[in-house]
């Protein structure tokens, strides 16, 4: 009863930033916390931000350069993407926690950094 829609990504040089945006749909009063999680070809999916309550937890690869943050007004996540690397090339998925520890899904967006 959520819907994700990821925007953003794109294509951008090492030491460049990008920003994503989360916009969510349906029943957001269930949303506790929302996050981004990335995937890389041949790579596990890892956790890469959530907010809850004002707090934040970064995976130890991003901190200090990625932030994430969210207008609960737009119903919308974003991370801020600075000093970007090769190796966050992957496809960023938002991720929405429900009540009862229940997720939904965005689609994925590229996020893609060249050398």
């Amino acid at each position: 009863q959520v819907q994700l829609v990821e925007s953003g990504g794109g294509l951008v040089q090492a030491g460049g930033s990008l920003r994503l945006s989360c916009a969510a749909s349906g029943r957001i009063d269930s949303i506790s916390a929302m996050g981004w999680y990335r995937q890389a070809p041949g790579k596990q999916r890892e956790l890469v931000a959530l907010i809850s309550g004002g707090n934040t937890d970064y995976a130890d690869s991003v901190k200090g350069r990625f932030s994430i943050s969210r207008d609960n007004a737009k119903n919308t996540a974003y991370l801020q993407m600075n000093s970007l690397k090769p190796e966050d090339t992957a496809v960023y998925f938002c991720v929405a926690v429900l009540s009862h520890y229940a997720t939904s899904w965005g689609q994925g967006i590229q996020v893609t950094v060249s050398s």
